[in-house]
């Protein structure tokens, strides 16, 4: 499902978040290891939207991107979750596309589901990047309202190898009320 996206949501920074709840909120989604969509779906209260912003097939991506990852080959991905006409993160994918599963890679050029949809199938580990704001500039370019510090960044490992490096911005979306 995805609900009706972009011109109705609103955006808006996590990092400025005024109480010291709210601030350990924000500890808490960039510690864990998880899925992000699922925490998405858990604060909405139900299934949460993806809009793709931009995403290419390209082989210009950072260094880092290339050190942690193999092939020449990447899809990198711009999008958004979000619920209730509020963003609760912004993200971009790098995703290697050498071995990658033909089905998977059809899913993820679609940009219908969110990542964290698409990895219920396999296994996978995440390891963090220490250098998340250094590979957020796609985001900034593409939505704007850079924070750093509601950002992360970590590496996707399946079996056979490094699959993809996600970076999240969490949104003051992630603080809707609940539903009664």
């Amino acid at each position: 499902m995805n609900p009706q996206p972009t011109t109705s949501v609103s955006r808006r920074p996590f990092a400025n978040a005024p109480t010291t709840c709210q601030a350990r909120i924000l500890d808490i989604l960039l510690a864990q290891d998880g899925s992000a969509t699922r925490l998405c779906e858990a604060v909405a209260q139900g299934p949460v939207g993806v809009q793709v912003v931009r995403q290419q097939m390209t082989g210009s991506v950072p260094d880092l991107v290339r050190q942690l990852l193999r092939g020449d080959r990447f899809i990198e991905r711009v999008s958004f979750l979000f619920a209730r006409g509020e963003v609760m993160l912004d993200s971009v994918s790098y995703v290697a596309l050498d071995g990658l599963d033909a089905g998977l890679k059809a899913d993820l050029l679609a940009g219908l589901r969110p990542i964290g949809h698409l990895l219920t199938s396999l296994w996978t580990r995440r390891e963090p990047i220490a250098e998340a704001a250094s590979l957020a500039a796609p985001i900034w370019t593409a939505v704007g309202l850079p924070d750093d510090a509601a950002t992360r960044a970590y590496r996707i490992v399946a079996p056979d190898g490094p699959r993809m490096i996600v970076v999240e911005t969490y949104r003051r979306g992630m603080l809707m009320k609940r539903r009664e």
